[in-house]
């Protein structure tokens, strides 16, 4: 009688066992269905960006370059004063592999002179936004903060053209802060105001700020920021005179600091 009683039982549980993995095989087609959505999310995952590696940034910026910017340095008379100023000073950073920079000072007798470029390599974490992208939104917040005069990239063609300014903003701002602080923002000519650049990049912008007044020397700080695929690369132009009265030139300050940023734009590789 067990043995009766045992063999049907087996035979009833295998067929339930059956029955079961036959209905989870043909009836949950939700379990199916979610397989071939997460492949096709995979195959289209962001792509990482154009640059792996960032240069070195003290030694990107050549001797001919420095003379250029910081004119003082040559007028260091001690050789070895004048070796540690053309080496400049590394930015202290924990990841070289994502962001580098250098620092230069030089007090000449007419002016201290201060240079800085800063590399950062942009990676994104989320798979669904690109290094590009991730890139791209940390630079319109650069751009957002250097609080730029609106309409600023070919100002001066849309007013020859249309004879007015254009509705988005007068091309003839002042640089920032200099309205303020020195009072001469009309005689700053409206291709020197801050402004977004055309020809560096992917993206980029000029921002040029004239502090002081009264008592105090007029100090001039040009930067020029730029992005090019994933890395953005900021660099920071000041002079600050010894003399009273004397202002720093603008063209002549931005003339040099764009030249820099055409070069380091080229010394970055993939």
């Amino acid at each position: 009688m067990q043995r009766k009683a045992y063999v049907p039982g087996v035979a009833a549980l295998l067929a339930a066992l059956l029955a079961g993995c036959t209905g989870s095989s043909g009836g949950d087609g939700t379990t199916d269905d979610a397989n071939p959505g997460d492949a096709g999310t995979a195959s289209v995952a962001a792509q990482p960006g154009k640059y792996r590696t960032l240069p070195e940034p003290c030694g990107v910026v050549g001797q001919s370059t420095l003379d250029a910017l910081l004119p003082g340095i040559q007028q260091i008379a001690d050789a070895d004063r004048r070796a540690r100023a053309y080496e400049g000073e590394a930015t202290l950073t924990y990841d070289t592999d994502r962001k580098v920079g250098c620092r230069w000072k030089v007090e000449a007798t007419d002016a201290t002179e201060y240079l800085s470029v800063d590399f950062e390599r942009v990676v994104s974490y989320d798979n669904a936004v690109s290094d590009d992208t991730q890139a791209q939104q940390l630079f319109a917040l650069a751009e957002e903060k250097a609080d730029l005069p609106a309409a600023t990239v070919s100002a001066t063609s849309d007013v020859a053209e249309s004879g007015t300014a254009s509705p988005t903003g007068s091309p003839t701002a002042t640089p920032s802060g200099s309205a303020s602080a020195s009072g001469s923002a009309s005689a700053t000519p409206s291709d020197l105001q801050p402004r977004l650049l055309d020809d560096l990049g992917d993206e980029a912008f000029l921002d040029d700020v004239l502090g002081g007044s009264g008592s105090t020397a007029q100090q001039r700080k040009v930067t020029v920021a730029f992005r090019t695929s994933n890395v953005i690369v900021t660099i920071e132009y000041e002079e600050q005179p010894t003399t009273l009265g004397v202002t720093p030139d603008s063209k002549e300050m931005q003339d040099n600091a764009r030249k820099l940023a055409s070069q380091l734009a080229g010394s970055l590789s993939g």
